[in-house]
């Protein structure tokens, strides 16, 4: 099929991270709505939960009193659904609903008992998060019928509604239910059963083969969110996934292979250009190296190899233990350098130190204050797994030690107490970067990594990882990425290869601006413009698919 000739009217793409930055799901929308906005103008609509207010609003959205104005002075949403309209403040700037769902809860029973009788969908046994990720993407079908119908789009021909991740799978089926020739796109980025497996401490890929999605999530406590991730991937008219790997996943847990891949691009200009990054670079090790200095008492010198983690809170998910575990190994080595590791990871943090804020005013030098490996106070310092680990290998960042560790739990948004700058700011201050993932459909922050410069170590169980293999090869000095092979069962192989080639990066070992250099040509081959082909792809899989399923009822 021609994927020129597919035309649409409308393309609503919905999801939870719209305009709410919680984790990669925000980077893969943000960074692709330039290339969208290119292709569709402002016939591209994002769709996002109003979970805003006027003393805590929204910095990613901009309101307007123009944008839609004709739809909403014409429409009376039903159930008490609210709507916000403006553009999402990224590059392309897109149109953006934020809705609003409380009143949505009232009629969750009525809408359950439709999805069963339609879908087979089981919410018995919802628990936690499912009635709000419910509620917010009825209310988005709510929006999308209504705009659909307000533009003449009869029954939804005209229309391309994607939905990503379980928490819009309710939505989906409302729109194939309300609107029959809409084209519907689902994307898992990660399939709920699989992360819970991973995240229960169960081996996924020796026994992927032997999984049975249905039984493991009634093992598991997982039963309705499964089923309605299933469903909706059974029922739309195009399902799409990140990577090969969440491929072989759903595969086997949703019992239906995706349509298409489409992996996750970048968009270049979050980057700072070439003559803006040697400074962006010096002040990033400032800052960091500022901070390390007045909670530790030591004065570390500029040229200490800076190493980093961070991402989602999932200590052996997204590889955290690895990480700790693999730069412990640099102790054992020969080695008269200054390390710094950072362990950037949003936890449950209370508020910022205050003892180390008034240190860094101070510009403390030569005492350590009490507990010098973290930079915010806990509300779960004894059950927090990453700071016991750091407790259990004794990292104490005493002056003797030339292995400096340093927890920042929290979301570096620039206005957290202590670094006080952004993550994409904090970035070009490392040198390389480690994101040895167990479970990473596919790994957006070894990519942010290296379109910054910054080489990084990922693993073939990620699937950024396998790309580069697949795409460009496996040596570190040729792609700036060392993809580590991970298995179930090699856990203290791939510490000690980190550990070596962590060493080696720290002795210069290859030199650092070669590294940097590869690490920028490979990000330049994942960028959006490479990749948004694949979802021009699924948006004509799925007007065919529509055409055809309405075609055959007639």
């Amino acid at each position: 099929m021609d994927i020129q000739s597919v035309q649409t009217e409308l393309l609503i793409e919905t999801s939870w991270e719209v305009c709410n930055k919680i984790g990669g799901i925000y980077t893969v929308l943000s960074t692709k709505a330039k290339s969208l906005q290119a292709l569709y103008k402002d016939k591209l609509i994002f769709i996002g939960p109003d979970v805003w207010s006027a003393e805590n609003p929204s910095p990613y959205f901009v309101e307007s009193k123009t944008l839609l104005k004709a739809w909403k002075a014409n429409t009376m949403l039903p159930e008490g659904v609210n709507v916000r309209v403006g553009r999402w403040d990224v590059p392309g700037r897109p149109i953006v609903i934020l809705v609003s769902f409380d009143s949505l809860y009232a009629v969750k029973d009525s809408l359950y008992g439709k999805m069963w009788d339609l879908y087979s969908v089981d919410s018995l046994h919802a628990y936690g998060d499912y009635d709000e990720a419910c509620a917010f993407s009825h209310a988005a079908a709510l929006v999308i019928e209504s705009l659909s119908r307000f533009n003449k789009l009869e029954n939804g021909r005209g229309l391309i509604a994607h939905f990503n991740e379980w928490t819009t799978g309710m939505g989906l089926l409302h729109v194939k239910w309300q609107l029959p020739e809409a084209a519907t796109v689902f994307t898992t980025h990660a399939t709920s059963i699989g992360r819970s497996i991973c995240g229960n401490g169960k081996p996924l890929y020796d026994y992927l083969p032997g999984y049975n999605g249905d039984q493991m999530a009634r093992e598991l406590n997982m039963e309705s969110k499964h089923s309605l991730e299933k469903a909706a991937a059974h029922q739309a008219d195009c399902f799409t996934t990140v990577s090969d790997v969440t491929a072989e996943e759903c595969a086997q847990l949703l019992e239906k292979a995706p349509d298409v891949v489409t992996p996750n691009g970048f968009e270049p200009r979050f980057v700072p250009s070439k003559t803006r990054m040697p400074e962006a670079r010096k002040t990033a090790r400032q800052r960091l190296l500022q901070v390390a200095n007045a909670l530790t008492g030591q004065n570390l010198p500029e040229d200490t190899t800076i190493i980093a983690t961070s991402g989602r809170c999932e200590y052996r998910n997204k590889g955290i233990d690895l990480f700790l575990d693999s730069v412990n190994e640099l102790r054992a080595s020969a080695y008269n350098r200054s390390i710094l590791a950072l362990v950037l990871v949003p936890a449950w943090s209370k508020d910022a130190r205050e003892d180390l804020a008034q240190a860094i005013s101070q510009s403390n030098k030569g005492k350590a204050l009490v507990y010098p490996v973290i930079t915010h106070n806990l509300n779960n310092p004894d059950s927090d797994p990453i700071l016991s680990r750091i407790h259990q290998l004794n990292f104490n960042n005493v002056p003797e030690d030339n292995l400096t560790v340093i927890y920042i739990p929290c979301y570096l948004n620039g206005n957290d107490g202590i670094i006080n700058m952004a993550y994409y700011d904090l970035l070009p201050g490392m040198d390389v970067t480690v994101f040895p993932s167990y479970y990473e459909p596919w790994g957006y922050t070894p990519l942010e990594s290296i379109a910054f410069g910054v080489p990084t170590i990922t693993t073939t169980l990620a699937g950024f990882g396998q790309w580069v293999l697949h795409s460009i090869g496996d040596s570190l000095v040729k792609t700036g990425v060392e993809v580590i092979n991970r298995t179930d069962s090699n856990y203290c192989e791939v510490c000690d290869k980190i550990g070596n080639t962590l060493a080696g990066i720290t002795h210069g070992t290859p030199e650092h601006k070669k590294l940097s250099e590869a690490a920028r040509k490979t990000a330049s081959q994942a960028d959006w413009a490479h990749f948004i082909g694949l979802y021009e792809q699924a948006y004509a899989i799925a007007k065919a698919n529509s055409m055809a399923r309405n075609n055959n009822k007639k």
